[in-house]
């Protein structure tokens, strides 16, 4: 065990606490996961295997339209409802680790942890049943495995269409994070992720010689332009602290040197770290385009894909996870945390119900490697999948 549980007393489930037993079969779901990570929307094998072990815990989940499911537990009368939402898909990228439960698809892997948050709810669940039996669980508790979080605008918005929130009064979810150490949990009141939209940018006008820029658009020129003065110009368009960040992952044009193209794509990300900025990003960005693209007589046409607001975390949900964690691990395991320019789509939820997301520490201590989220080497300290279990149980026994 990681030296930062020891001395918790983990042999009590009337407690709510996870037991040895529990834990281990936890551990083997997860690396099951991680063997078969399946993407956005075609996560039909994994809600299989959700769906199969809440039913063997007693418990009757509802799938949802493709994938993904619900399930309710506790008395359907007894007060608010909290859910409990972990997401299921994995990304499309290979993974590198040399480990007994490396992905056997080629090309995807589990390198977000969404297999650790699926584990940690579906291991809450169990628990959380256990003490429903036994007339311990007061509050009605509905977890949410959510498809196609790495899908933009976020498989959250289907689970909203499915009507998965009516009656539910608040939720709380935990993502992991490689930078914070297992056992801790790093927590904040308002932003705590980015908002994260996509642009493709095509820009079209008259090509030629390279001899004779004067007769063409000059395409490549243009399309460079459009690429460094767009982030410089939206700089001074937009208040520093609004954090509005464009940043270009692909371009491409041309297919000779000395030859002017036709044609050329840019394709970026637009990230910001306030909500207001974020909306009104789609019309300044046309406008600075707009204004690039006349000195150089060129043709433009925008695709602005809205992804995701920021996850602006509720202060009295927060504040439930931080007396939740400090319930069951003490004082030193909660650290602030500062705001991501990484994207999740458990901010649309927010936009209908109170609720918080903490950051789940996987790091092992003393652990010199970086493995960053999105990355094909990333992997996570399993000890995390005992703490974000009894940190949920916890809220939902106490909050």
């Amino acid at each position: 065990m990681s030296p930062t549980l020891s001395g918790v007393d983990h042999s009590t489930p009337e407690s709510g606490a996870l037991t040895d037993e529990l834990f281990a079969e936890l551990v083997e779901f997860r690396r099951d996961l991680h063997m078969h990570p399946e993407l956005s929307r075609q996560e039909f094998r994994t809600t299989a295997a959700i769906k199969a072990r809440l039913e063997q815990a007693g418990m009757t989940p509802r799938e949802l339209p493709g994938t993904g499911l619900i399930c309710d537990i506790g008395p359907q009368d007894g007060g608010p409802r909290l859910a409990l939402r972990a997401d299921i898909d994995a990304l499309p990228i290979p993974d590198t680790k040399v480990v007994p439960y490396r992905s056997t698809h080629e090309g995807k892997a589990h390198a977000c942890g969404h297999d650790m948050h699926t584990t940690v709810v579906l291991g809450t669940g169990i628990v959380l049943a256990s003490l429903a039996a036994a007339g311990r669980l007061t509050r009605p508790v509905r977890l949410v495995f959510q498809p196609a979080e790495e899908a933009m605008p976020g498989g959250a918005l289907d689970v909203i269409k499915a009507r998965a929130l009516d009656g539910v009064d608040r939720i709380l979810a935990v993502h992991c994070d490689p930078k914070v150490e297992v056992g801790r949990i790093g927590l904040r009141t308002g932003p705590i992720t980015s908002a994260c939209d996509r642009l493709v940018l095509s820009v079209d006008g008259a090509g030629g010689h390279t001899a004779r820029p004067h007769l063409t658009t000059d395409l490549v020129t243009a399309a460079a332009k459009m690429a460094t003065e767009l982030p410089a110009v939206l700089a001074r368009r937009i208040d520093p602290r609004a954090g509005l960040s464009v940043v270009w992952g692909r371009i491409q044009a041309g297919h000779a040197c000395n030859v002017i193209p036709q044609h050329a794509e840019l394709e970026g990300t637009v990230r910001c770290l306030d909500l207001t900025a974020w909306r009104d990003a789609p019309d300044l960005i046309h406008e600075v385009i707009d204004q690039i693209a006349a000195m150089y007589r060129a043709k433009w046409e925008l695709t602005y894909h809205r992804g995701v607001p920021p996850v602006v975390n509720e202060q009295t949900s927060a504040e439930l996870l931080r007396d939740a964690m400090v319930s069951r691990f003490g004082t030193h395991a909660v650290e602030d945390t500062e705001q991501s320019l990484g994207g999740e789509d458990f901010s649309w939820y927010l936009e209908h119900v109170p609720g918080a997301l903490a950051r789940l520490g996987v790091r092992t201590p003393g652990d010199p490697a970086i493995r960053d989220l999105h990355r094909g080497d990333f992997d996570a300290d399993e000890n995390a999948i005992r703490v974000g279990v009894e940190l949920f149980t916890a809220t939902a026994l106490h909050g």
